[in-house]
């Protein structure tokens, strides 16, 4: 599976929104949002921006925000799209939204065991994970209610988990999070309310279904 290896910050920068890809620099002043930035480009910023942006553009900048907050290249989050498309249950914004919530890297970064979802692919793809007791070294696994997440006692002590711990994350309601075991426990599905989101969903969903 390919992944983005060049610079994080100036994703933040083209989505013109905090993504929090790199960990603790995101809370602080160092953070190019918190100053004056412009949008990447080889030819810096431009004299006159564009006074307006077209809909398939402001479709494309909303599914592009998700996908890069997320961490996937293109196929594996359209895939995601598509699950939640085949479903009847909820409305597919709302079930895209709960299976990338569901993924392990992201649980891991939610529940304060790792300053960002790439911190977590590492932390799960180097076996220092454990799921219902079991080693498991796939980031794109999807929890399920009762299951439970630790570190390892031998990777407890890594500088990312211990600096990741101290961060000024809150784990949501939906997990509860045992810090002086590492631990995490799935009580229940997430749902809608419980994502602490400010993307517009539905521009995804339109993005797709074009």
């Amino acid at each position: 599976m390919g992944r983005y290896t060049g610079p994080v910050c100036r994703l933040c920068r083209r989505e013109k929104n905090k993504l929090y890809l790199k960990g603790a620099r995101c809370f602080g002043a160092k953070c190019p949002l918190e100053g004056n930035y412009h949008i990447p480009g080889m030819h810096g910023p431009k004299k006159r921006p564009r006074e307006k942006i077209s809909d398939y553009g402001l479709h494309l900048r909303e599914k592009q925000r998700v996908r890069r907050t997320y961490g996937m290249m293109e196929n594996q989050f359209k895939n995601y799209f598509v699950v939640a498309k085949n479903q009847r249950t909820i409305p597919t914004g709302d079930k895209l939204l709960e299976l990338l919530e569901r993924r392990l890297d992201n649980v891991l970064y939610r529940a304060s065991l790792a300053p960002s979802r790439t911190s977590a692919r590492q932390i799960i793809n180097h076996a220092h994970i454990r799921v219902n007791g079991k080693r498991l070294d796939i980031p794109s696994y999807i929890v399920k209610p009762g299951d439970s997440i630790e570190i390892k006692p031998k990777a407890r002590k890594i500088n990312l988990i211990e600096e990741a711990i101290k961060s000024p994350v809150t784990p949501p309601s939906w997990m509860t999070f045992d810090e002086k075991n590492f631990k995490v426990e799935i009580l229940r599905i997430p749902t809608i309310s419980d994502i602490d989101s400010t993307v517009n969903i539905q521009l995804v969903v339109e993005y797709y279904s074009r």
